[in-house]
C-alpha cells in the first residue's frame, strides 16, 4: 500500500469536461478526507472510497468540507487556487494522507495528499495547513511544462 501525492489524472479530464467549478458555482462542494498507511492512493485514483480511511474521535467518514480561500487567479503561465486550513478539533487521529474531493454524484476526486509519515493527534487538534496560494506553492495549480 503507498499513498502518492499527484493531482488525479480523472480530474484533469474532469476539468476539460467542464465538470469542476471552483469559482461561479457555489453549490459544488469540495471535502477533504484522511488515510490511513494501508491505503492506496495516487494520480490513479478516480473518487473518494472509505476503504483505508481514518477512523477516531471527532472524525467523521468523508471528512470535513473544504472552503476556498483563493478563487482561481494565474501568475504567467500557471493558474492556481487554494483552499483554507481545515481542523478536526479534539480528535484523537492517524493519518498518513488525505483526498480532496468533489462531494456529490461519485465522488470525483481531485488530489492526493502525501503527508510524508504518519501524522497524530491525541485529543487535539489535527489540521491541514495548505501551502501559499501562489503560482510555485498553492495546492491546487496548472502550470506548462
Amino acid at each position: 500500500m503507498a499513498i502518492t501525492q499527484a493531482m488525479c489524472t480523472s480530474f484533469k479530464v474532469a476539468l476539460l469536461d467542464g465538470e469542476m467549478d471552483f469559482s461561479s458555482d457555489t453549490s459544488q462542494t469540495f471535502k477533504i478526507a484522511l488515510y490511513t498507511s494501508s491505503a492506496t492512493l495516487s494520480a490513479a485514483t478516480t473518487a473518494y472510497s472509505t476503504n483505508n480511511e481514518v477512523s477516531g474521535t471527532n472524525y467523521t467518514a468523508g471528512g470535513n468540507t473544504l472552503t476556498i480561500s483563493a478563487a482561481p487567479a494565474s501568475s504567467g503561465t500557471t493558474a492556481f487556487l487554494d483552499f483554507a486550513d481545515t481542523t478536526w478539533t479534539d480528535a484523537t487521529i492517524t493519518a498518513r494522507g488525505a483526498l480532496i474531493y468533489k462531494s456529490g454524484g461519485s465522488n470525483p476526486a481531485v488530489a492526493v495528499l502525501d503527508f510524508g509519515g504518519d501524522k497524530t493527534s491525541t485529543a487535539g487538534d489535527f489540521t491541514v495547513q495548505f501551502p501559499a496560494a501562489d503560482a510555485t506553492n498553492a495546492i491546487v495549480r496548472i502550470a506548462t511544462p
